[in-house]
């Protein structure tokens, strides 16, 4: 008789692939956001170099006994698409790749739960539970990823930092908190071994901008854009879009609309309404159906502010024509 295998291992590593950063800052951004979705408002990771071990604690639902094991399923998720910023508990599941051990405790209802986690070989991730061993509080959940690599970023209390300002700018921004109050009425707070992240807005030569789209009173989106004198690292430079606090993408190739010294200019803009538009692994943006219909209104209403910045900067570069032979193959 035979057998159906899966090949574990790959199927990470083709998870993994999916994100466009390196799997340490898609292992702690998606953790993150996992922990947002799941209504926290204070999260606390503490860096443990001498024990090369990184712990995420978060005051969120937390997850029952059977959610918790229902969750080492690698297949298996309680996301919907057009829901939330996180999918599948992914940045754990990818902790796989990157842990001798993996162990989560949830704490839900006043009950608590844990379990342990590795991935043995290419087929099989085997999973127990353990005593808990209270990290968390009256309600949320905790990760613990004891690392393989001694020299992990994920263990570099700069490196966190970093990753948690530039994937989630706006909640660190006062300049955001009218746009995102319903959301987060709280706020939230980071906390890197032990020290809480600090809010700052964004440099004082900005230009705010608010994004309104046909038919709305009220702007859907708000932000600023910022031209500076020197050049911008290639993860500063261009416009970033931000949903429900989370950047999903930077740059400029997304908007198209292109400055004439694209890495002299930067900026964020939050639409919260986008994260209906979310694909299905939260990285990109649905641009077929009703929501890619959502997606694109939005974008053109972008487009048409930011141009309209640069135009008033004489930064805006002309589109350049089309060449006559190149339509017909355009057309096809």
């Amino acid at each position: 008789m035979g057998e159906t295998r899966v090949d574990l291992l790959h199927l990470l590593e083709d998870l993994r692939d999916a994100y466009p950063g390196s799997l340490e800052e898609t292992i702690l951004t998606e953790i993150l956001a996992n922990a947002l979705d799941s209504g926290a408002d204070s999260v606390s990771l503490v860096a443990e170099p001498g024990a090369a071990a990184l712990t995420v604690v978060d005051n969120g639902r937390g997850m029952k006994r059977r959610e918790l094991a229902r969750y080492h399923d690698l297949a298996a998720t309680t996301k919907r698409r057009g829901r939330g910023i996180g999918f599948a508990g992914v940045g754990i599941k990818l902790g796989l790749l990157a842990s001798q051990e993996v162990i989560t405790e949830a704490v839900f209802g006043g009950k608590r739960v844990a379990s342990a986690w590795h991935l043995k070989s290419r087929n099989r991730a085997p999973w127990r539970w353990v005593e808990p061993p209270g990290l968390v509080g009256e309600h949320g959940a905790a990760v613990r990823l004891v690392l393989a690599n001694p020299l992990s970023p994920l263990l570099d209390a700069g490196f966190i930092e970093g990753a948690i300002r530039r994937h989630f700018h706006a909640l660190l921004d006062p300049e955001f908190d009218a746009i995102l109050g319903d959301i987060y009425p709280r706020g939230v707070r980071f906390a890197v071994n032990g020290r809480v992240l600090e809010r700052a807005g964004p440099p004082a030569d900005r230009v705010s901008v608010a994004v309104r789209l046909p038919r709305r009173r009220k702007p859907s989106a708000f932000g600023y854009l910022v031209r500076v004198s020197q050049d911008l690292t290639e993860d500063q430079a261009g416009v970033a879009i931000s949903t429900l606090g989370k950047v999903i993408k930077r740059g400029w190739d997304w908007l198209g609309v292109m400055p004439v010294a694209p890495e002299r200019l930067t900026g964020v803009i939050e639409a919260p309404a986008l994260a209906e538009c979310l694909t299905l692994n939260k990285a990109d943006f649905i641009r077929a159906g009703q929501r890619g219909a959502i997606y694109l209104a939005f974008r053109k209403a972008i487009q048409e502010v930011v141009a309209e910045r640069l135009a008033a900067w004489g930064d805006l570069r002309e589109a350049e024509p089309r060449r006559r032979s190149a339509r017909p193959i355009e057309r096809d």
